[in-house]
């Protein structure tokens, strides 16, 4: 059996304006806290400032001018005045879109992500890389998009209908993959 070698994932990797893709290649990464890697399950795609969903739909503010900045950088906020939420912003610089993290396995809600890790929003604007002490690795696991369900985001009920109801939500079971260890060479 190969050894897969865990790989950075680099800023760079996350300019495409592609923000559902991005979402969805995020599930099956890690997110590497001081060192210790959390596979990802959950995420949540927010796209420019025509989704009303978006901290962007009302154009840029102070809190929300990180997402119009490069991509593979951290936003974080706060949210309900408790709850830090993590975000990876994507996409050409100017265009602001973020990705939420909801979950990782065995932990799902990304409030409680951001506690059990000690998220908080001191990383908000840092680049997602080793130094930051927050960053992104592949290691080789592989989501089948049969075992990924797409549904309306949560918690966005005031973008209305047509928004809140994207299936702009990504998750999958890890338990349902097929093996985790790396594939052998050609038989």
């Amino acid at each position: 059996m190969r050894e897969v070698i865990p790989e950075i994932i680099p800023p760079e990797h996350w300019t495409e304006r592609k923000t559902l893709r991005h979402a969805r290649n995020l599930l099956g990464k890690h997110l590497v806290c001081r060192g210790a890697a959390f596979l990802i399950t959950e995420v949540e795609a927010y796209d420019g400032e025509k989704d009303l969903a978006c901290h962007a739909a009302r154009g840029k503010t102070p809190r929300n001018e990180v997402m119009y900045g490069p991509a593979g950088h951290w936003y974080v906020y706060l949210c309900y005045g408790m709850h830090e939420m993590l975000n990876l912003v994507v996409g050409p610089t100017g265009w602001p879109a973020a990705v939420l993290i909801r979950g990782v396995e065995g932990l799902t809600g990304p409030g409680r992500l951001t506690r059990a890790l000690g998220i908080d929003r001191s990383l908000n604007r840092r680049p997602a890389l080793p130094q930051s002490g927050l960053h992104v690795e592949d290691r080789g696991v592989r989501v089948p998009a049969r075992l990924v369900r797409a549904t309306a985001r949560i918690g966005v009920a005031y973008a209305g209908p047509e928004w809140a109801g994207k299936p702009w939500r990504f998750t999958f079971d890890p338990r349902a993959l097929p093996s985790r260890r790396p594939a052998l060479g050609p038989k």
